[in-house]
């Protein structure tokens, strides 16, 4: 029994491991793209979305087979609007904000969304800060402060470098607000329902936001192929696969020590950066990631 224990354990340790460094491909996925292609951050983000679509409206058939009590108003208004926060919103900050920053600061400061949650939850929901949760918070701003810093040294010549940041965190505060929600309602609607009804919700957010901005399926038929392929790569290697993978993970190990796990992604970025994107490695940035990455570890440990 012993043994058969230990082989999930270790399964669910390789499959979150595998599944946070798919998703730690999305940011280079995206660069590569603004770098070979004409295309914005919407339309990039739309494509996404379309490709992601058939899954998620599989996951509305098995949500509905659960057959729950149906949605209130409230609850429905609650699933919508964090769904338009968690995956819209914030998918929306991230692209823009990947056209002037690179991918390991973006991951670095997106990374921050736990600290957000906990400054979040005390203000709004008036849970104490923890003298744990304290350090941690601590660790994880000077971790970027240093990292910040370097990076700024490093990339001079980017005149929009404090606007691509400055998207990035509020990607980073709009996603640690679908955290914080999604906390507070899953237990009254349920995991599968709450999830795709949510991802579609933010699907139809993007469409609507891409329809009015002006765009048409005939401007993607301009750019040909290639464009249409850094949307299939999005939507399933970075974004599908990695969601069922980190929620096995989730089921075979809990969800701290997925939090805990999670924490590669950053790591991992930065070396994907390093050798496809040609980003440079540097003194400061190490030292910032490894006291972003402690930070956050801390508050996964002690999460609820």
């Amino acid at each position: 029994m012993e043994g058969k224990k230990h082989t999930v354990s270790l399964a669910g340790f390789l499959i979150t491991i595998i599944g946070s460094i798919l998703f730690s491909t999305k940011a280079i996925i995206v660069k590569v793209a603004f770098a070979h292609t004409h295309m914005d951050a919407l339309t990039l983000l739309m494509l996404r979305m379309t490709f992601s679509l058939p899954f998620y409206l599989a996951a509305v058939w098995f949500a509905r087979k659960e057959n729950l009590a149906p949605l209130t108003r409230r609850q429905w208004l609650s699933v919508i609007g964090l769904g338009l926060f968690g995956y819209y919103l914030s998918s929306l900050f991230d692209f823009m904000g990947l056209q002037y920053v690179t991918a390991g600061l973006e991951r670095l400061i997106l990374f921050l969304y736990p600290t957000f949650a906990v400054l979040i939850n005390a203000f709004v929901f008036k849970q104490p800060v923890v003298s744990t949760q304290k350090i941690a918070l601590l660790l994880t701003y000077t971790g970027i402060g240093i990292a910040y810093l370097g990076e700024l040294h490093i990339d001079t010549s980017n005149p929009n470098f404090y606007w691509g940041s400055f998207l990035i965190f509020l990607c980073s505060i709009t996603y640690s607000v679908y955290i914080v929600g999604s906390g507070r309602v899953i237990p009254a609607v349920g995991v599968t329902r709450f999830t795709a009804y949510a991802l579609l919700a933010s699907t139809a957010g993007v469409f609507t936001h891409f329809a009015l901005n002006g765009g048409t399926l005939h401007d993607l038929e301009q750019g040909g192929t290639p464009i249409i392929w850094y949307g299939i790569l999005l939507a399933t290697i970075a974004t599908v696969l990695p969601t069922f993978m980190m929620a096995a993970g989730m089921k075979r190990i809990g969800s701290n020590n997925v939090a805990i796990i999670s924490a590669v992604g950053p790591v991992s970025t930065i070396i994907q950066a390093h050798f496809i994107l040609g980003e440079k490695i540097f003194t400061a940035q190490i030292i910032g990631t490894l006291l972003v990455i402690t930070g956050v570890v801390l508050i996964g440990w002690k999460r609820n």
